[in-house]
């Protein structure tokens, strides 16, 4: 790869990084190329862009990244990395969950930046599973909120059904 190939690689995945504050870094050295394109496929259904890099270009991008903690990823890249960005906090690892799920013993996470925390290793992938996406909030919040309502309504249906009655 030419010097100048590699500046504009090294400059679009800035950009990325820069533009997303939900990245994975995943290991997916050992699948078959069929389980790639099969897990490719997946990714693009579910809005995660995956693509696969040379750590030494990723690593430059970290560095030259507008978030400076994105740094403290430089540590869990070794051997063949893919990088996947998301739009939802916990998408790509419930994707790798449900994908090793199938027998598959890969992607392994090597770790992540998710709402501005670091996650390093394979070991935090059920936290970042259990993480709850923006909408997923939302209904909690808009649930707690109708209880309140719901039983005041209830409580006076109640009371008219006795009062008929």
């Amino acid at each position: 790869m030419k010097k100048e190939d590699k500046t504009k690689v090294i400059e679009s995945l800035v950009e990325q990084l820069n533009a997303n504050n939900k990245i994975y870094l995943a290991d997916c050295s050992s699948l078959t190329v069929e389980k790639v394109n099969q897990l490719r496929r997946t990714c693009f259904q579910r809005n995660i862009s995956l693509t696969v890099v040379k750590n030494s270009l990723l690593k430059k991008a970290l560095e030259r990244a507008a978030d400076s903690r994105l740094v403290d990823l430089i540590p869990a890249i070794k051997g063949a990395t893919a990088i996947m960005f998301s739009e939802v906090g916990n998408a790509p690892a419930k994707l790798i969950k449900e994908f090793r799920a199938a027998k598959n013993d890969r992607p392994l996470l090597k770790g992540a930046f998710v709402e501005e925390n670091i996650y390093i290793g394979d070991d935090q992938l059920e936290v970042l599973a259990n993480i709850k996406s923006k909408n997923e909030l939302i209904a909690d919040v808009v649930a707690l909120l109708q209880s309140p309502a719901q039983r005041v309504i209830s409580a006076l249906q109640n009371r008219e059904e006795k009062d008929a009655a």
